[in-house]
């Protein structure tokens, strides 16, 4: 590397981190409970990040690392394959560091994360299945002489596990204080794998007894991996919610840091989503739904073994990014997608306690 690239990757590695100072942590919300369950649930709420989501953690982690190896240089056009969030993060910062940005997503992406891209300077290209956006971003790249951020193979490694101001460190910190400062669970769902990757290295590194819940939409690969030991497992179907879920199982995730995996409905997803905004008055992403569906089973679990404790989850992203598909019946009709069975069992769960079938 030249005295002028390191010169301007200097300035850049400077900027990012000065970007990072500006910012506040994000909120660790305490979501109401029946007082008598002897549980308390807090949601991490990443949708106040400058770019909207919980992917501004792993866009602005894949940039320093791109950086610090010499990957990302002046004037190199940044690639991306994603479902919309980290895109859009990742167009932020590109703009950030006056880079140009392309994003390779199918042609399902809601066109309020296209928009975002956009106003962030990037620009995208749709295909039309999930299988299709890795070769696309690689050929884009090459052609471009540009550099694939690759966030499927590179999330799990750009995030030092063990703290620098991690989500799982953030989450501990602003715990510290609460009735249950160690989790009984932390819930999360898998897009890359980056985030559970972190989190379960976290709790093992520092010993934390919490134990780790992924959460995995129809369709997806992660769960069926998981469950079934196949470190290649593929379905080749795409995930009908947006964010997490993958056809194939991602180099990024890491599945013996997992404790417990919960195949969620998609429709059920949709449910918890609009649940939570009549119980919290947070609007939400159905990746957050996900999230919630199985906080559900896991709390049902407690309350019915007597056990106190607090369970962790995250708020992904706000719900304004869906207004025109999963806010919208006519949009969740047109996909085969029916909440209100699963809305049902929802008030019901809050009504007695307990799950359909005692899980």
């Amino acid at each position: 590397m030249s005295s002028q690239d390191r010169a301007w990757a200097d300035e850049a590695v400077r900027r990012i981190n000065a970007e990072n100072n500006r910012s506040a942590d994000t909120h660790l919300y305490s979501v109401p409970l029946p007082e008598h369950w002897g549980v308390q649930l807090y949601l991490k709420d990443e949708s106040t990040h400058r770019s909207g989501s919980l992917k501004h953690r792993l866009a602005r982690s894949l940039f320093l690392f791109g950086l610090v190896n010499g990957w990302i240089r002046e004037g190199t056009t940044i690639v991306e394959a994603s479902s919309g969030s980290t895109a859009v993060s990742e167009a932020y910062f590109a703009q950030l560091l006056g880079l140009p940005f392309i994003a390779v997503m199918t042609r399902t992406t809601s066109p309020e994360k296209i928009d975002l891209i956009e106003q962030f300077g990037g620009s995208c290209l749709l295909v039309d299945h999930a299988s299709e956006v890795y070769a696309a971003a690689e050929e884009v790249a090459t052609t471009t002489r540009g550099h694939y951020m690759d966030q499927f193979t590179y999330a799990e490694r750009a995030t030092d596990w063990r703290g620098n101001n991690n989500i799982a460190e953030s989450i501990f910190g602003q715990l510290a204080l609460e009735e249950h400062p160690i989790p009984r669970w932390i819930v999360v769902g898998a897009g890359t794998g980056g985030t559970s990757a972190t989190i379960g290295r976290y709790l093992r590194y520092h010993r934390h007894g919490t134990e780790l819940a992924v959460v995995d939409p129809e369709n997806s690969a992660f769960y069926p991996g998981w469950r079934d030991g196949v470190a290649d497992f593929s379905t080749g179907m795409p995930s009908r919610i947006e964010g997490i879920g993958r056809p194939r199982m991602e180099p990024s995730f890491v599945p013996a840091v997992i404790d417990h995996m919960i195949q969620v409905p998609d429709a059920a997803s949709v449910a918890a989503m609009r649940h939570l905004r009549g119980l919290a008055g947070l609007h939400a992403g159905p990746s957050t739904g996900t999230n919630l569906w199985g906080v559900w089973q896991l709390i049902a679990k407690m309350v019915a073994d007597g056990t106190q404790g607090s369970v962790v989850s995250l708020m992904c992203d706000a719900g304004d990014r869906y207004a025109g598909s999963y806010y919208n019946d006519a949009w969740l009709q047109s996909r085969g997608l029916d909440p209100r069975p699963h809305e049902a069992t929802i008030r019901d769960f809050f009504e007695k306690g307990s799950w359909p079938g005692g899980s």
